[in-house]
């Protein structure tokens, strides 16, 4: 089984595509991913400064399109050595079955194509809709996010709620970050949570809150629009850290997403019980490499930030491959891992008790 994770915002960097274009391949696809998306990604990836980039508009499609680069590379080996959660595909996507995908906040969509669920182009499209709503809801009214770290998590939790905050991402174990009114996150700094800091982030508002609605009802008009397929690989969300196997309900996730808290840390979590032969980081890939080093150490991770760290993974994997091969039994399959661990798929919450849910 191979995992693949996908960043999200905040993991970008100045020129990090101009290495995949010296590729014309990754370049025709860059061309006509920026034209699907109404976006200049050749100029982002490239010559854009990183006061440019850091916009919400230009970082979620450019993010996308970064792992996406490395997707026809590595899905090879998606193997059929196990099966999926997912009921099979037609013919023709088989290997996709051994597949761990999940991804960060945007990075979900990235993680939606690497299980089958999403064409590559109505990725970044989507993601470009998400960016330019989210900017737009973010010039409502001024709010932005703050990352908590350390402390008792009960009390974080507590200091955030007393404030009229929001527990907006949760990325691990002493890892919350609050979002909300800039007024709100300076008394949070001002008197954090016993041993606790607080760290403002620079974002352009708050994410993954009720104050993304009018974004919500945007992306929700587009994703209608937009083809799912039932994934052929295990998709966790970031919703609860659940598979998600049926396109409605992860059309519906990837919606709601946006006014309910990232759940990382539950990811994390499904991912740890899977306990896949090798996890993939996919670019810009430094972020959650650190992440995963440091929650999930007894994982092999490989890291595939450009074009040359590509034969590296596929020798990774292959090795991988080779070695799961040589057993004279077979690893369990997904489910039968995830049903050993006590976690099953689950469907989405109703969108209202979702957002009701949202304040901690």
């Amino acid at each position: 089984m191979y995992a693949f994770v996908a960043p999200g915002q905040g993991s970008q960097t100045p020129g990090m595509l101009a290495a995949w274009l010296r590729d014309p391949g990754h370049a025709g696809r860059l061309r006509r991913w920026s034209e699907a998306a109404d976006v200049d990604l050749v100029h982002l990836g490239t010559k854009a400064s990183a006061a440019e980039i850091a916009r919400t508009e230009n970082t979620q499609p450019l993010l996308v399109a970064a792992g996406l680069l490395a997707h026809e590379a590595l899905a090879t080996f998606a193997g059929p050595s196990e099966p999926s959660v997912a009921a099979p595909g037609p013919a023709g996507t088989a290997p996709g079955s051994a597949v761990v995908a999940a991804g960060h906040s945007v990075g979900e969509l990235t993680a939606a194509v690497y299980a089958g669920a999403l064409a590559p182009a109505d990725a970044v499209r989507l993601a470009a809709v998400r960016g330019r709503a989210m900017a737009a809801a973010c010039a409502e009214t001024s709010t932005s996010m703050a990352a908590v770290v350390g402390g008792d998590e009960p009390e974080v939790l507590g200091r955030i709620g007393e404030l009229g905050l929001y527990a907006a991402t949760f990325n691990g174990p002493g890892q919350i970050v609050a979002a909300g009114a800039v007024e709100d996150l300076d008394r949070l700094a001002a008197e954090p949570p016993p041993g606790a800091t607080v760290k403002r982030l620079p974002v352009a508002g708050a994410f993954h809150t009720p104050y993304m609605e009018s974004a919500r009802r945007t992306v929700a008009a587009a994703a209608a629009r937009t083809p799912f397929l039932r994934p052929t690989g295990a998709l966790l969300s970031n919703a609860d850290g659940r598979i998600v196997s049926d396109p409605d309900d992860l059309r519906t996730r990837l919606v709601e997403q946006l006014v309910g808290p990232v759940r990382w840390d539950l990811c994390l979590d499904t991912l740890g019980r899977l306990a896949p032969d090798a996890t993939v980081c996919l670019p810009p890939a430094r972020t959650l490499a650190a992440i995963l080093r440091r929650q999930l150490p007894e994982l092999t991770a490989v890291s595939a930030n450009g074009p040359g760290d590509l034969a590296t993974v596929r020798k990774r994997l292959d090795a991988v491959r080779e070695r799961i091969g040589a057993m004279p039994e077979q690893p369990a399959p997904v489910r039968e891992r995830l049903d050993a661990a006590g976690s099953r798929t689950a469907p989405a919450p109703a969108p209202e008790e979702g957002r009701a849910h949202a304040r901690l």
